[in-house]
């Protein structure tokens, strides 16, 4: 039950939320993944999935979202936030990945992610697009389904301070993804970072695209932390390094077992036009 730190048959943890955060967070754990809930922010601070390519099954696929009832509704992002506009209930462990083993665990763990905490808004171009999320997913998937491999796949939103609010809650903006594998004997990781904010726009003229671009220039000129502008339709590899100070969790193991060497992240984030530019197989 829950994110196993020992799937991949050499240790990848999740990661962890700073003690300062800790009160703020509450761990769920489902079958083959656990979600780790920033209750302020009714969204995911952090979530972890095991996939096992080799037992993967197909499940039929049922929008029934729920609120997890193991936790107090408003903890989290309910479907007062999806109604009525252009955001999707963007899963964050995506749907097929913990789909895997004997027929009724697979059915259990589709279900289970079609909870609120796995959900985060996204515009949905964004969310569907071959190009962006989608293509990314299903491109690591199928890495695991042809090479019969175990991956441990972290996703979250940016919760960044500045995302904007929407129907009482703040709009993530940013999300990343750390896809961890077995390389050998080792630990092998790669960090993705995709970016929505060029295509949300929420009826408020500093939420549109040139007012959020504004307002980036705005945080980096008053000192904020600078994050590449990755506009539309592009798909960026990024140092985990970079994703764990973004996200400000803490997760030295996935760190020091990135394929981004020192030197290739130096040149800073990898725009990725084809599948093959990838890192997930030997250096």
């Amino acid at each position: 039950m829950g994110f196993d730190a020992r799937f991949l048959g050499v240790e990848a943890p999740m990661p962890s939320v700073p003690e300062a955060d800790a009160a703020a967070s509450v761990a769920l754990d489902h079958l083959h993944f656990t979600i780790v809930l920033d209750t302020r922010r009714r969204f995911a601070r952090m979530t972890g999935v095991n996939v096992d390519g080799a037992a993967l099954v197909e499940v039929e696929r049922r929008d029934d979202w729920e609120y997890d009832a193991r936790i107090p509704e408003d903890w989290q992002a309910g479907p007062e936030v999806y109604a009525r506009n252009d955001l999707d209930r963007g899963h964050l462990v995506r749907r097929r990945d913990p789909v895997w083993g004997p027929p009724e665990v697979a059915a259990r763990a589709n279900a289970e992610t079609f909870r609120y905490p796995n959900a985060a808004p996204q515009q949905a171009e964004f969310n569907q697009s071959l190009e962006l999320w989608n293509g990314l997913e299903d491109h690591v998937l199928a890495f695991a389904r042809v090479h019969a491999q175990r991956l441990s796949v972290f996703t979250a939103p940016v919760l960044a301070v500045d995302d904007p609010p929407y129907r009482g809650i703040q709009v993530p903006l940013r999300f990343v993804k750390v896809v961890a594998w077995r390389s050998g004997d080792e630990l092998a990781t790669a960090g993705f970072l995709l970016d929505q904010a060029p295509v949300v726009d929420l009826d408020d003229p500093m939420r549109s695209r040139a007012g959020i671009a504004a307002r980036e220039r705005a945080r980096v000129a008053a000192g904020a932390a600078e994050v590449p502008d990755l506009g539309p339709f592009r798909t960026f590899q990024v140092a985990v390094a970079d994703i764990a100070a973004i996200t400000g969790v803490e997760m030295p193991l996935l760190v020091a077992a990135d394929r981004m060497t020192p030197a290739l992240a130096a040149d800073g984030p990898r725009e990725l036009t084809q599948p093959e530019d990838l890192r997930l197989g030997a250096p």
